[in-house]
């Protein structure tokens, strides 16, 4: 089920009605939530359901285990086998046909044929997201930074709709302390919610699907029909695209999370003014970067153990940030270009001095180059798209609307970031009833933009 369809319009709503009704009585809120949610995922496929709630008694199994047990190193094993839990059911649905497929053209070019079972397993929609999740929530506990909650609670936060199937990635320590008091109807906010989800709709539907339609899609389904100027603009279009398609669906999870009185953490913050990769990374999907950090690069080594073995660890990171995203070699490449880059950086840093400029140049131009094999089928097409970028052919997607969005989105992100919050601000103080009437006539105005094929899926679904 997607946001800006007819299916979630009326699920919503219902939902939305119920709950506001049910909030301020934990005891048939929570239920109720939980069974809603899984009705979300079940609209995917009801078999998926039972992944979901695997995931989640597994886990809670271990959490119980690890607040029951004295012994220290019992305590750490138990935690390590909820984490192999974890990446195994992630490994087995999302990467599996991967590495089979590589390893029997291995075995085959070296002569041995010994095909592995190659089997067509479907990927669950939001698995990379609920995995991450149900880690932290172990971790947490055995970090003690998060204590052992009740099943129900667990499941809630694992299957909570507005998050569960593209994020963001909200941490038990953060979630888990929101069920333990009652929701109060008047401490709801409605203006920012509303706000967040008129945003993400514009930024989906208007700008993201209007940018896929006229000019990615056509560049990155045949690059060779196309030159400089178009590879170029397509080049652009796609962050652009990416950014308005990915925090669009933030923008509105999180505003679906605030209206059912949960409070999500913020995950983008205009990082296409960053004016280095190690900044960019502290202002885009947010919450995975921390994740990177807190449970990959600070667990093997971090920056603690020398300088060299800092720069293997960023790489790592971010080479595994990059594979967690897809079982496809255009993501790891994509990792390793952001991992390669942040070592440059590391190496540069305090030797090389460069005016503000021309640090954003070069930032957003790895950024962007870096999209290419992430938005490429395969490497072969991304290396096309490389090449046909210094092949020069008269330009024939340059539409008004399409480089107008390119500017609008690139273009915002380096205004002062001041008075544009104050321009927030006051629309979220508007009256309920002009809320009301505003999102409605987005909502409408969204619809009439929609084409007939319906709203594309968003692209994070896919990881």
């Amino acid at each position: 089920m997607v946001f800006p369809t007819v299916q979630f319009a009326i699920f919503f709503p219902i939902v939305l009605g119920i709950s506001w009704l049910l909030m301020e009585r934990p005891r048939l809120w929570k239920p109720f939530v939980l069974g809603a949610s899984y009705v979300f995922y079940a609209a995917a496929d009801p078999k998926f359901c039972l992944l979901l709630a695997g995931v989640t008694l597994g886990n809670q199994l271990a959490a119980t285990l690890i607040d029951r047990t004295a012994d220290e190193r019992l305590r750490t094993r138990i935690v390590t086998a909820a984490v192999v839990f974890d990446l195994l059911v992630l490994g087995v649905f999302k990467y599996y046909g991967f590495f089979t497929e590589d390893v029997d053209r291995l075995l085959d070019g070296i002569g041995l044929g010994l095909p592995l079972p190659l089997l067509t397993i479907a990927l669950p929609v939001g698995l990379s997201f609920f995995t991450f999740q149900a880690i932290s929530y172990v971790v947490d506990v055995r970090r003690g930074q998060c204590e052992r909650a009740a099943t129900i609670d667990v499941a809630l936060y694992l299957s909570f709709f507005p998050h569960l199937v593209a994020g963001p990635i909200v941490r038990a320590r953060e979630f888990l302390p929101q069920l333990a008091t009652p929701r109060r109807r008047d401490q709801v906010a409605v203006g920012p919610a509303v706000a967040l989800i008129c945003l993400g709709l514009v930024k989906k539907v208007v700008l993201a699907d209007t940018l896929a339609r006229e000019l990615v899609d056509p560049v990155f389904a045949v690059p060779e029909a196309y030159g400089t100027p178009d590879v170029l603009l397509a080049s652009y279009g796609y962050a652009a695209q990416i950014y308005c398609d990915f925090s669009g669906y933030t923008d509105i999870a999180i505003g679906v999370a605030l209206l059912m009185g949960i409070v999500f953490p913020q995950n983008f913050d205009n990082p296409y003014r960053s004016r280095s990769l190690q900044e960019f990374w502290r202002r885009w999907h947010m919450t995975l970067s921390r994740f990177l950090r807190d449970f990959l690069y600070v667990p093997l080594g971090g920056n603690r153990k020398g300088r060299w073995k800092t720069y293997r660890n960023l790489f790592l990171t971010m080479l595994l940030g990059g594979l967690w995203h897809g079982a496809a070699w255009g993501f790891v490449l994509w990792g390793a270009i952001h991992g390669g880059a942040l070592v440059v950086e590391r190496l540069l840093r305090g030797k090389v001095r460069m005016p503000g400029w021309l640090a954003w140049v070069i930032t957003f131009h790895v950024v962007v180059l870096a999209w290419i094999p992430f938005r490429a089928p395969d490497l072969d097409l991304a290396a096309t798209v490389f090449e046909r970028l210094f092949v020069w052919e008269p330009a024939t997607l340059w539409s008004v609307s399409a480089v107008f969005i390119v500017a609008l989105v690139i273009g915002s992100q380096l205004l002062p970031e001041r008075p544009i919050a104050r321009l927030r601000e006051r629309f979220e103080r508007w009256h309920p009833v002009a809320l009301g009437l505003t999102l409605a006539l987005v909502v409408a105005t969204v619809g009439a933009s929609v084409p007939s094929d319906a709203v594309p899926t968003f692209i994070y679904f896919a990881f």
